[in-house]
């Protein structure tokens, strides 16, 4: 009998690390054009009656291209990006759900329901702020604005006070995240300073 000899060939596959892209200018660039809109009303800038509208914005801007970015930010194990895209992400897509609620459901409510879901907004933006102290001034600066517009609507939907000044926080919100969407865009594309972000304020 002949025998034949087998060759065994093993081939060995090297996974490569994936690297995600900083997803942060998209997140900002929902929150600017979500806030941009939400201010339009607050400021009296359109027509209260036209709140429906509001709804595609605030969905898939706010919410929608905030998750995305959160999620990626945990891939990347960046703790700060992750928690606060997440929970605005969420924030917005109740705000939607609420607009929703109250203009088609044909339902009785309470928006008092909603002042109570800002406080306690409220609460994680202060923690998200203090946060932000360790990461760069425009950062710290854009949740300084989110703190004041939430602090300004509470009163307004609990005790009916004029939201104009919650229009105004936000419309800086909305200018703050396009500045910093365009200023990291532009610099990790370039691989060097274009447009300043800041230093930390706080190095622990």
């Amino acid at each position: 009998m002949t025998k034949k000899n087998i060759v065994k060939s093993e081939t060995t596959v090297t996974k490569l690390p994936m690297h995600a892209a900083d997803p942060a200018p998209l997140g900002l660039i929902g929150l600017a054009v979500a806030t941009l809109v939400l201010a339009s009303t607050d400021l009296g800038l359109v027509s209260s009656a036209a709140k429906s509208l509001m709804i595609p914005w605030v969905l898939f801007f706010g919410a929608t291209a905030q998750l995305i970015a959160g999620t990626i930010e945990f891939k990347r194990n960046n703790i700060f990006g992750a928690t606060v895209f997440t929970t605005y992400s969420m924030t917005m897509y109740a705000i939607a759900l609420t607009l929703f609620i109250t203009i088609f459901a044909g339902v009785e409510f309470d928006i008092a329901h909603y002042g109570f879901g800002l406080i306690a907004i409220l609460v994680f933006s202060l923690i998200a702020t203090t946060a932000s102290l360790i990461t760069n001034k425009m950062l710290f600066i854009i949740l300084i604005f989110v703190d004041l517009a939430v602090i300004a609507l509470i009163p307004h939907y609990l005790y009916g006070i004029t939201a104009f000044p919650a229009g105004v926080f936000l419309l800086c919100t909305s200018v703050s995240s396009f500045y910093t969407a365009m200023a990291i865009l532009l610099n990790n594309m370039t691989g060097k300073t274009i447009l300043p972000l800041g230093k930390p304020i706080w190095s622990p």
